[in-house]
This record gives structure tokens, C-alpha cells and sequence, in this order.
């Protein structure tokens, strides 16, 4: 019992022996003998102060000098409070598990279940220090970080290691009754009890959630997609023609679709949407002119000096005077004479 407490239940006596001056001695001795112990009984069952409880030590005072003339030892009960106290409730719950607390033992070995938890206290207050740090760390960490297995704050990992310690020695000490567990103390640290336990099994599913469903992240080429940009596919033969309507696949099957099936007339500027239904959408627009008449098509383009081949020359453009000419047939021989082959007979 802590001081305070103390020292309420010590000035209610007095107040109740000095209401009680003008009885005699030997009466007035016998009937504050117990109070003192009853009143600490009322107190520590109870977080209210004793005037709320009991009533003023006046009036007190009053109901034991009622009970004088007959006086048999005892005290007159505090007044019957409307509210159900957390004593009673407690009460009741444990009238309920007291079966059950004996049947159990018996099974895991032991006179009762109760005997068994209490073997476990000290693996409860480590636990219970555990939780609290990880949920001091979960209410001020503001990282935006999922929480690790160490309850880190601003992602530090020596802040983690110093907040567990404390948190799981001071869990120690409340369960060793080194510090105070006296009146609405202890029922805070039930509260609080109640609470981690909610905790831990919110983080206890929020965990397995993760490890069934990781997720993933997109990969993606960062650099930018080259193709975008294009406005109109050109496809042109091996001889330099350009390919109408062509229709462009992949390795599945799937059509490729590129550019924008709109054109723009480059004379007046107007713009009409394409009629093809292939590539390319503007053949007017085509980068290489069509091949001359004539000409037998356009010859394939030359291999660049890395591998690639050249675009074809556009049309009107001169020949290149590095390109070799065909050879000429050589010249027949004047004097040489013709040699005509025999005919087979019968014909």
C-alpha cells in the first residue's frame, strides 16, 4: 500500500475516534479495534477514496455509535454501490474457471491449471516488455516503414536495442511487485495487458499476410520505350519497293500496332484520317521515293562499315562515282569462224 492510501485510511480514523469523544473509553476502544484493517480492506478493493465509499467519517462515526448499545464486534457495511466493481466482476469470472482450473490440472500434470501459468509469469513479463517496445516504436516511429523484429525508431538499431532493455526490465520489475501495483495501478496494467495482447495478434496476422502474399514489384525498362515517338511504319521488299497494306506480328501472332493512322496533306497542311488497313497509314509520306521505270528496282543497300545496311538512295539522286559499273560482255573475235553442232539423225 503506497503512502497516500496510507495516510487517507490513518486521518479517517481519527476523524471517526474524535466523532466518537463522548463515549467511554473501553467502548470507544472496542469499537475502532479492526478499523483500521477494514478500512484498508475497502481500499485496496476499491480506487475510490474512502468518503466516497463510506461517507463522511462523521457520519461514519455515527452508525458505529448506533450499533453501541449492542455492539457485538463487528463494522456496519459500506453502503451498497449501484455500479458492478471490477472485485465483483472479478469475483464472478472466477467462481466461473474455478471448475474448470480443477479439472485441467489433473491433465497436464499438475493440482491445478493455475499452478502450471504461474511456472510461465516470468516468460509473460519478457513477452509483455517485448510488446510494449515494439508498440512505443510502431506509435512514434514515423519512417513509414514496415516494423522489423526489433522495435526501431527512425530506422535505428541502437535506439531498438536500448528501448527493448528498458521496456523488458520494467516489465520484470511490475511483475516482481518491485514497482507499485497498489489501487488503479494495477488496473492499468491490466488494461494495458489487454491491449499488447490485441497488438500482438493485429502484428501476428498483419506478418502472416505478408509471407503469404509478398507481392511483387514491376520491372520495367527505365530508359524510355524508342518507339514512341513513331507516327507511321514504312516496309519496304528486298528491291527497294515499298511494300502497301503490309501488317506487322509478333512471335505470337499478335498484330504490332505503331504510329497514328493520321495524315497530313503536306501541300495545304490538312489533316484526314487513314483509309489503309495496313502499313503504312500515309504512303504519300514514304522517307525513299518509288524506283524509277525501268530501272528493274532498286539494288539493296550497301553494308555499312559497322554491319548495318544502308536505307536505299532517294530517288533523283546520283550515283555514287565510287560504285562499280557492270563489265561489258568482251567482244567476238573477227576471224573466229561458227561452229554449228550436228544434227542428230532423223530430224
Amino acid at each position: 500500500m503506497n503512502s497516500t492510501a496510507q495516510d487517507e485510511i490513518t486521518e479517517y480514523v481519527e476523524r471517526v475516534r474524535a466523532a466518537l469523544a463522548d463515549l467511554p473509553e473501553a467502548t470507544r476502544a472496542e469499537l475502532l479495534e479492526d478499523l483500521p484493517e477494514h478500512l484498508a480492506e475497502i481500499r485496496a478493493e476499491d480506487t475510490v477514496t474512502l468518503t466516497d465509499r463510506l461517507g463522511t467519517p462523521e457520519a461514519y462515526a455515527a452508525e458505529l455509535r448506533a450499533t453501541a448499545a449492542g455492539y457485538v464486534g463487528g463494522f456496519p457495511e459500506p453502503p451498497k454501490s449501484p455500479w458492478v466493481t471490477p472485485a465483483e466482476v472479478r469475483a464472478q469470472v472466477m467462481r466461473v474457471l474455478e471448475p474448470a482450473d480443477v479439472r485441467i490440472g489433473p491433465v497436464i500434470g499438475y493440482p491445478r491449471a493455475s499452478d502450471f501459468l504461474r511456472l510461465l509469469l516470468p516468460a509473460w513479463w519478457v513477452l509483455r516488455g517485448y510488446l510494449g517496445a515494439m508498440a512505443v516504436a510502431y506509435l512514434f516511429d514515423a519512417s513509414g516503414n514496415r516494423p522489423g523484429l526489433l522495435p526501431r525508431i527512425g530506422g535505428s538499431t541502437l535506439v531498438a536495442l536500448i528501448l527493448l532493455a528498458g521496456c523488458v526490465i520494467a516489465s520484470i520489475l511490475v511483475g516482481q511487485r518491485r514497482l507499485g501495483r497498489e489501487g488503479w495501478q494495477r488496473y492499468v496494467l491490466n488494461v494495458g495487458a489487454v491491449f499488447l495482447v490485441l497488438f500482438a495478434i493485429g502484428v501476428f496476422f498483419s506478418a502472416d499476410s505478408d509471407v503469404r502474399n509478398p507481392g511483387y514489384d514491376d520491372a520495367g525498362y527505365s530508359g524510355g520505350n524508342p518507339y514512341d515517338y513513331i507516327t507511321d511504319v514504312f516496309v519496304y521488299d528486298s528491291t527497294g519497293k515499298l511494300v502497301p497494306g503490309a501488317r506487322l506480328f509478333d512471335q505470337e501472332g499478335a498484330p504490332i500496332q505503331m504510329g497514328n493512322a493520321w495524315c497530313e496533306d503536306p501541300e495545304t497542311g490538312e489533316g484526314s484520317h487513314s483509309r489503309s488497313m495496313g502499313y503504312p497509314y500515309c504512303p504519300e509520306a514514304a522517307p525513299f521515293g518509288a524506283p524509277s521505270a525501268g530501272s528493274g528496282g532498286v539494288p539493296e543497300p550497301d553494308a555499312t562499315d559497322d554491319g548495318s545496311a544502308r536505307p536505299p538512295a532517294p530517288a533523283g539522286s546520283a550515283t555514287s562515282p565510287s560504285a562499280p559499273s557492270s563489265p561489258a560482255a568482251p567482244p567476238e573475235s573477227p576471224g573466229a569462224p561458227t561452229v554449228t553442232p550436228p544434227t542428230p539423225a532423223g530430224r
